[in-house]
């Protein structure tokens, strides 16, 4: 394939969440759906219809293909693996939604075989490339916030009579953790990339309001390795969608939530300083970093080591609120 053409690819796992990305890819020049699989073949006919790609009858016709350079992965957790090692051993590169597995010790092999077959694995995680959170990087970065001392964080959506109890994203086998592993861990991933890595976790978890066995709400607190300590509350079971990002360093602190937009407060002022941003296509840009990446042209910002390492702080999280106990990363990365 030429460098200008688009990146080729074959999208396996329809669900919600494979009409998200390819709804971003169809908003792109640098990628193309050429074939997608699933195991219910209404499901795989609807997506090809929708999206202008053909069917194929199995994974393996797909990976035969050697037309297809990529494969988009939003298949359940728990064949995360299997599918995505089924493609590195065909020289087809991966993007995989998060969480890149349901424990460590799998995460850790999914980025094992990337790394032995030479491909590119390259986690979905949006959230961090949102413009207000490069923003805020960009001047943590550049000293304004002086010493990292505090965040705060909120990430709620209302899932009440909006999803299938059964469904494997919603039950303690295919999502264990419920809603800490689903969305929280986007914005524990949003704290590590603007306060630096996490060490250690408490976490408590709730079932209040959503039918099944997976916690709908949950509370973290993270401690980073410089010291700073943040908190991440996680939900389903809220009156509406909800997103709010507080940093705090002793220099300044960034407020942002999501109808608030984003202002920036420095120390000895009184003054709040709203600050412009424009959305961002945060989707379509980790997308196209893909297909950068594919080309040789980019690596992946979120590879397979940060896939299992974060996955290792919602681990952290999630075996807190079970056992009560403060839980470290290194014991998740040595034991899950």
């Amino acid at each position: 394939m030429s460098n200008t053409s688009p990146v080729r690819v074959g999208c396996i796992g329809m669900g919600w969440w494979s009409d998200v990305l390819a709804d971003a890819i169809a908003r792109s020049s640098k990628i193309e759906i050429v074939s997608c699989y699933t195991r219910t073949a209404d499901k795989r006919d609807a997506f090809a219809k929708k999206y202008g790609c053909k069917t194929v009858a199995s994974y393996e016709e797909m990976l035969a293909d050697p037309s297809i350079e990529g494969i988009v992965n939003t298949t359940p957790n728990n064949v995360h693996l299997e599918t995505t090692a089924q493609a590195a051993a065909a020289g087809k590169h991966v993007f995989l939604d998060k969480p890149i597995a349901n424990n460590v010790a799998t995460g850790r092999a999914i980025a094992e075989v990337a790394k032995t077959h030479g491909i590119v694995l390259q986690l979905g995680y949006q959230r961090r490339r949102e413009s207000q959170f490069r923003w805020i990087k960009q001047q943590i970065d550049a000293g304004v916030f002086g010493r990292l001392v505090n965040a705060e964080s909120n990430i709620s959506r209302d899932r009440l009579g909006k999803f299938d109890a059964h469904h494997w994203r919603h039950t303690a086998e295919g999502m264990p953790g419920g809603v800490m592993l689903q969305i929280g861990i986007h914005y524990i991933d949003v704290l590590s990339y603007l306060m630096g890595p996490v060490v250690a976790v408490s976490g408590r978890a709730s079932q209040l309001v959503l039918p099944g066995d997976n916690p709908d709400v949950a509370s973290m607190i993270l401690e980073h390795e410089n010291g700073a300590l943040s908190t991440v509350n996680a939900s389903y079971a809220s009156a509406g969608e909800y997103y709010l990002m507080n940093i705090y360093g002793k220099e300044a602190t960034a407020y942002y939530d999501l109808h608030g937009g984003l202002r920036l407060q420095k120390r000895h002022s009184d003054k709040v300083e709203a600050i412009p941003f424009e959305k961002n296509d945060a989707i379509r840009d980790e997308l196209e970093e893909f297909a950068a990446a594919v080309r040789g042209q980019a690596k992946p910002e979120t590879d397979g080591v940060h896939g299992y390492q974060s996955l290792a702080v919602v681990r952290a999280g999630t075996v807190s609120a079970r056992e009560g106990r403060r839980v470290t990363v290194a014991e998740m990365l040595e034991k899950d």
